[in-house]
């Protein structure tokens, strides 16, 4: 049986939000209460990338983040911003496998779509936020734009105070040019713990995503110096989970789309009942929910051979 999908996209709110749209996909592990809950949790984000297919089936084991501090001494003697900056296509990979020690979990080729995609995280996709590279044969860049502004990484660090009574950060950029902020904290079960999108109204997108989404607003804080207010979105608490970070820049109400930024996919217990309450809440569906053609997730699989 194939897993179930529907996309929307959210034209109605087009000055506040991304004109790339979430994804619904039935998740592929079972909710443990019998209460229907519209959406479970940040499953996918998918990105445009100049990978080539030729250069998708050919990257070696990755090396994954460690506890004793050598990634982040990497990131201080200048690997990881070498590899962030080099522009070669044959680099996506490796950057995150080897610096961001990210595991290769699927790659697929799809010919006759004229596509490649691979998808990369620190766990299984049932249970992991994960990231879906695609390559479109032919297509050598990407607008990027500038709604979707960063994706934070957590990096592991034995528990303790961090220098300064801060957190300590790094920015970094992989080959296509998309940003990734890196956290320096204690251990997390998900290491890819935040997106970024930029918006231009807030209270509004706020509202969209708790109502349509089942979004819980986990916090809000205004930084009138720098002239943003920020609101933490997610079905969990921040340590566990991975979020939704909503940046409204004041005085400012349309972004760049670009054409980088293709959707986040948001698992569900039930397809059909998101999409409805997404409908009911302004945003547009633009692929009826039903299953996702040439996909089959593990679990119904496993089912069909028993």
């Amino acid at each position: 049986m194939a897993s179930l999908s529907a996309t929307l996209n959210l034209s109605t709110f087009r000055a506040s939000l991304p004109q790339s749209s979430p994804s619904l996909r039935r998740s592929s592990v079972r909710s443990s209460s019998s209460s229907y809950s519209p959406s479970r949790r940040l499953a996918l984000f998918h990105l445009g990338s100049a990978l080539p297919q030729s250069q998708l089936f050919g990257v070696k084991a990755p090396t994954f983040l460690r506890a004793d501090g050598k990634i982040i001494e990497a990131s201080q003697d200048g690997n990881v911003a070498q590899a962030s900056t080099t522009t070669t296509k044959e680099n996506v990979l490796e950057f995150y496998t080897e610096c961001l020690g990210m595991k290769l979990l699927r790659k697929r080729d799809i010919p006759e779509e004229r596509y490649t995609n691979a998808f990369l995280g620190y766990g299984p996709e049932d249970s992991h936020f994960v990231v879906e590279l695609t390559y479109n044969y032919g297509v050598n860049r990407y607008d990027i734009g500038t709604v979707l502004a960063i994706l934070a990484l957590q990096l592991r660090t034995e528990p303790g105070p961090i220098k300064g009574g801060s957190t300590i950060i790094a920015f970094i950029e992989d080959p296509d040019g998309y940003k990734f902020e890196l956290l320096e904290r204690g251990p997390t079960p998900e290491p890819l713990c935040q997106v970024m999108l930029r918006v231009g109204d807030l209270d509004r997108a706020i509202k969209f995503y708790k109502k349509a989404f089942g979004m819980e607003l986990l916090r809000r804080s205004d930084n009138p110096d720098n002239k943003y207010t920020v609101a933490i979105m997610g079905y969990g608490p921040e340590e566990k989970n991975a979020v939704l970070e909503l940046t409204y820049n004041y005085g400012v109400t349309d972004y760049d789309k670009g054409n980088g930024y293709a959707q986040i996919a948001i698992g569900t217990d039930d397809v059909y009942k998101t999409a409805e309450a997404i409908r009911l809440s302004g945003g547009t569906i633009t692929r009826e929910p039903g299953p996702l053609p040439g996909f089959v997730d593990n679990v119904d699989l496993l089912k069909e051979l028993e």
